[in-house]
């Protein structure tokens, strides 16, 4: 069933539902600041997430053409992850968003370690 169906014909409620899944919004910010990322690494910088949650997450995002995947043959096999033109209309909000986080959130915890905004 696609998402748009899901929603009830809605396109907020689409594009909600579609990011408002576990670790969504911030696997997208990962790949907004690292730019194109290996799934490894990914998982490393993900703490707590299963590479079951993370590569459901990678599809749906995929399928939603919000993001790409790159697969090279190698042995081990390199499959890459990056954002997609369309993810390019998201990136004003994950700015903002982590505008908003190192505001509430920086003074009181630098140990956090929040990249900049747009960096």
């Amino acid at each position: 069933m696609s998402l748009l169906k899901e929603a009830g014909s809605c396109p907020v409620g689409t594009l909600l539902n579609l990011l408002g899944g576990p670790w969504t919004f911030y696997i997208l910010w990962i790949l907004r600041q690292q730019g194109p990322t290996r799934f490894g690494a990914l998982k490393r910088q993900i703490e707590g997430i299963s590479s079951k949650v993370l590569t459901e997450r990678l599809r749906m995002l995929e399928e939603a053409e919000i993001i790409y995947r790159d697969y090279e043959p190698t042995i081990p096999p390199q499959v890459t992850y990056g954002l997609t033109e369309k993810a390019q209309d998201l990136i004003l909000v994950l700015d903002q968003l982590a505008a908003i986080a190192h505001k509430w959130y920086l003074p009181e915890h630098p140990e956090i370690g929040l990249p900049a905004p747009g960096k």
